[in-house]
């Protein structure tokens, strides 16, 4: 049996337990609401982290590329970016399904291969994280940077011209 035929087949349980120990990265108010929240409205979080969970190992399964695990990747690292989360606890996630896989598929599959696709994915969640960060950095600092010329301009102390247009 192939790694993705075996992987496939046990797809199902391999997700269940990814989910819960993706979670289980959060404080334990938090994870226990993401697990037993079922609702899609009152918990977009646990829909999105599970979802995306679902479409890397769909990605897994197919050797999908790089943009295809970015694509996959994109919603649930997003929303990690935006917390507290260190970018190691933030790409952990990812690593955790090693230990998953050899749990599900002890001697079925080829480790070194899947090791691998799984050590790419992780490259990826990471550079996406810090793609993410860098963005919410730069946001943070525009609007630092408007709220101090908007008080200065108020002050009076620097006045709006033709050239700068709207804004400064």
């Amino acid at each position: 049996m192939s790694s993705a035929q075996a992987l496939a087949a046990k797809k199902k349980d391999i997700l269940k337990h990814w989910f819960q120990t993706t979670v289980d990265s959060y404080p334990a108010d938090t994870a226990k609401f993401l697990k037993n929240q079922q609702d899609p409205f009152a918990n977009p979080v646990g829909k999105a982290t599970y979802q995306s969970l679902e479409a890397l190992l769909d990605a897994l399964i197919a050797g999908a590329g790089r943009e295809v695990l970015m694509e996959a990747l994109d919603p649930v690292i997003r929303i990690r970016a935006v917390q507290s989360f260190t970018p190691s606890k933030a790409t952990i996630f990812v690593f955790s399904l090693k230990q998953i896989l050899h749990d599900h598929l002890s001697g079925e599959t080829d480790r070194v291969a899947l090791d691998r696709r799984i050590d790419e994915m992780a490259m990826a969640a990471f550079d996406l994280f810090m793609k993410c960060r860098e963005k919410i950095y730069e946001l943070k600092a525009t609007e630092s940077r408007n709220q101090f010329f908007g008080s200065l301009k108020r002050a009076g102390l620097i006045a709006e011209t033709e050239a700068d247009g709207p804004g400064f």
